[in-house]
């Protein structure tokens, strides 16, 4: 059983401080705001992890559908005020291995995982056509030698919305001299929501294919364009054995600019909100260097949302949601992240992730706000800005 391995760590005092920012009853967990009980919240996950230890119930399909509405934002953790925060995620992880067990995963779920084992996406693409993205563009295969290989995932390969975003990286990437390139066809899921998802089998495999290609290739440094795949890479590939320096592009671009290789002088008259990525924030602390790119191009008026930074509002799309739809609906976490957007009055929405663009456009025209707020990148807004 897989929480065993957790058991200490399933105490929780039910004060239901994970269920509201601190000093706001504004909710900040993206599930239970959706479904507002308490098998949906962090404390409720923990009883239900407790109850089964202690063997006072079993796993099944309801328990399961709570289990897997986890956006795996980790908005509790930052609320929590006992020991349990450290631990929240890797016992959903747990809870998520016994429901794969038991064989009582949702549909959508099932779906997911056996799409990325049998096509290596979770849409059943063909592998084919991983790099069509990039023809056109200018944007090479990886070589031997090369600075460093551009790894752009499933969601930047896939979503028609989301091939913008990979492309214009690219292109900033092309512009600023760089010398990378990418695997095109060759590319390898990364596997950050399988391993969310409770897969661990299918995880490790992933890893070590990836591992293959690594050094078969010679790659010893990454540039990411997701987040999700930025964390993985960064913090559970070494533990199997993958050494490679990793960067998310924010920080690649952040640097271009403050190096005079990339000329943004022309600007933009803009007045911008920024979208944290719950997997570049909360899961790795990094909420500067993108609100920075930001401050450096001429013209920006950069405005914060009422929830920004540690206490950002996730939309929904992490723990494989953005392809589930467990939290789908007017209700659910990226419509309420648009509204809130649009309350500051800003004009583009800044995103730093395929997956925050990819539930944020969809929510923008479920909204009607698509001529009210334009959801944009950051490296469009940093193309949009140089001469």
């Amino acid at each position: 059983m897989a929480l065993i391995d957790h058991k200490e760590h399933l105490s929780c005092t039910r004060c239901g401080q994970c269920r509201h920012f601190v000093g706001s009853w504004t909710r900040s967990c993206p599930s239970g705001t959706k479904y507002i009980s308490e098998p949906y919240y962090s404390s409720g996950r923990a009883w239900l992890a407790e109850v089964l230890v202690e063997g006072r119930a079993e796993m099944d399909r309801k328990m399961a559908g709570s289990i897997y509405s986890c956006a795996m934002c980790r908005a509790c953790t930052e609320m929590c005020p006992m020991e349990y925060q450290n631990h929240a995620m890797d016992v959903v992880e747990a809870l998520r291995e016994e429901a794969i067990e038991a064989g009582v995963v949702p549909p959508t779920v099932r779906d997911f995982l056996k799409n990325v084992h049998t096509s290596g996406n979770p849409w059943k693409e063909p592998q084919d056509a991983r790099g069509d993205w990039a023809e056109g563009t200018g944007i090479r295969l990886y070589e031997a030698g090369d600075d460093f290989l551009y790894y752009v995932g499933c969601v930047g390969s896939y979503d028609e919305r989301s091939q913008v975003n990979a492309r214009t990286v690219g292109a900033l990437l092309l512009r600023a001299g760089c010398s990378f390139g990418i695997l095109g066809n060759q590319e390898v899921c990364d596997g950050n929501e399988v391993k969310h998802l409770g897969e661990m089998g299918l995880f490790e495999h992933l890893v070590k294919e990836q591992s293959r290609i690594f050094g078969e290739r010679g790659v010893r440094k990454v540039v990411t364009l997701s987040p999700h795949a930025f964390h993985t890479m960064k913090n559970d590939y070494p533990a199997h054995g993958v050494d490679v320096e990793v960067m998310h592009y924010t920080h690649l671009l952040r640097d271009l600019i403050e190096a005079g290789k990339l000329d943004v002088s022309k600007g933009l008259e803009a007045r911008v909100t920024f979208h944290d990525p719950c997997y570049l924030g909360r899961w790795n602390q990094e909420y500067d260097v993108p609100r920075q790119i930001l401050s450096a191009l001429p013209g920006i008026e950069l405005v914060e949302m009422e929830r920004n930074r540690e206490t950002s509002f996730c939309c929904g799309g992490g723990g494989g949601n953005f392809a589930t739809d467990l939290l789908a609906g007017r209700e659910g976490p990226a419509c309420l992240r648009v509204r809130e957007a649009e309350e500051t009055g800003a004009t583009i929405l800044a995103v730093a992730c395929p997956i925050c663009t990819k539930m944020l456009s969809d929510a923008l025209k479920t909204e009607g706000l698509e001529e009210t707020i334009r959801l944009a990148d950051i490296s469009e807004i940093v193309l949009e800005a140089c001469p």
